[in-house]
């Protein structure tokens, strides 16, 4: 499950709800429980209710009573803090006195346990390291995901460019939703459908009536049920299938050649930085501000004025950094890249594909074509 660290690991979460524990128990638990992983050891602290799915994944099983949680129970410990104690329990058993432990780790663990002696030493790094060359479950389940993806973004292309009287952002939404269900995907209800001057407002998520001939961004995350992993991708239309304005057109085509500049340099080794630099080429030359650019301390709000991208896998947003904050690419990553040029007031155009960094370079796993 990802690589292996030589420093005991230790985890207090519901799988449901963290990636870091999903990714070493891949299994839909609700409720939080004690994982540690030890000298060539899986152990997770768990009772009869979720023991079977657990153990089928090749973890030990400790219950909790063996760790005398009927006897804290009895004397009136609360729920909370006899978790807190049964982990202590369980590493002193173990013979450990430090543990590494992800940055989300909960304090009221943490706060009993360096009280009970142990040392915690968070590392967003060492459990980064661990998910970023995806497995092949991961890896099939991403591209069901894009599959998905594809296919919700072919009906979006149908809606706007027909463009039926009264069709609204929340009507290409459904659709979306209803095409990703048969791919057994997930939709959210905060996926991008924005037109006009929503479609330069960041993260708005668009709403009401679209136009005909305004500029239309659509920015789809399906998640694979299966899985748990996620796929992204962005697309721009005009509304009605009409011709693009000149100011779309020239964000399209300037967003299409910071895109081709990535795809090209997408290897191994190469930094995040390096390509949200090189996205940010076409955009300079061409006079419009981006992160880099922009004068030091200001709020910027038009041209290219967020990041390159970002990793995805059992989480939408994770590493690798594809921005002023930076990662090396390593083979195994999928990453999506996302280029963008916006105006207040009138629009904008974002291009986004989803790429696995092979050993040669980087294959784009989106099919889905660019044109306006």
């Amino acid at each position: 499950m990802g690589t292996a660290m030589t420093e005991p690991i230790l985890m207090h979460a519901a799988p449901e709800l963290s990636a870091n524990l999903f990714h070493a128990v891949p299994v839909g638990i609700g409720d939080p429980f004690t994982y540690v992983e030890a000298a060539g050891r899986r152990i997770a602290v768990i009772s009869v209710l979720d023991r079977d799915a657990v153990a089928a994944t090749g973890v030990e099983i400790v219950d909790p009573s063996e760790l005398g949680r009927d006897e804290l129970s009895a004397e009136g410990v609360d729920p909370l803090t006899a978790d807190a104690e049964l982990a202590l329990r369980l590493l002193r058993e173990l013979g450990l006195s430090t543990a590494v432990v992800p940055p989300d780790f909960p304090v009221f663990v943490a706060d009993h346990l360096r009280a009970g002696g142990l040392e915690l030493r968070p590392d967003a790094d060492a459990f980064m390291r661990r998910r970023r060359v995806k497995t092949g479950v991961q890896l099939e389940g991403i591209m069901r995901a894009q599959a998905a993806a594809d296919a919700a973004m072919a009906t979006a292309r149908d809606l706007l460019t027909g463009l039926r009287e009264g069709l609204t952002s929340e009507d290409v939404r459904r659709a979306m939703q209803a095409v990703c269900a048969e791919y057994e995907s997930e939709l959210g209800d905060d996926v991008i459908v924005s037109s006009g001057p929503q479609s330069a407002v960041g993260h708005e998520a668009g709403s009401g009536p679209i136009s005909a001939g305004v500029p239309v961004i659509v920015d789809i995350w399906p998640r694979d049920k299966r899985s748990r992993c996620w796929a992204d991708m962005t697309r721009s239309f005009v509304a009605g299938g009409e011709k693009p304005s000149e100011e779309q057109a020239r964000y399209w085509q300037l967003s299409r050649d910071s895109l081709d500049r990535v795809l090209g340099a997408v290897r191994p080794g190469v930094a995040g930085g390096e390509l949200f630099a090189l996205s940010c080429e076409p955009f300079h030359e061409a006079g419009i501000l981006t992160q880099l650019s922009k004068p030091p301390g200001t709020t910027l709000e038009e041209g290219y004025f967020h990041s390159l991208g970002h990793g995805v896998g059992l989480e939408i947003h994770e590493r690798p950094y594809l921005g002023r904050a930076s990662d090396d690419l390593v083979t195994g990553d999928v990453i999506a890249v996302e280029p963008g040029c916006y105006r207040r007031g009138f629009g904008g155009c974002r291009l986004e594909s989803l790429v696995r960094v092979t050993e040669s370079g980087g294959e784009v796993l989106t099919t889905f074509p660019y044109e306006l």
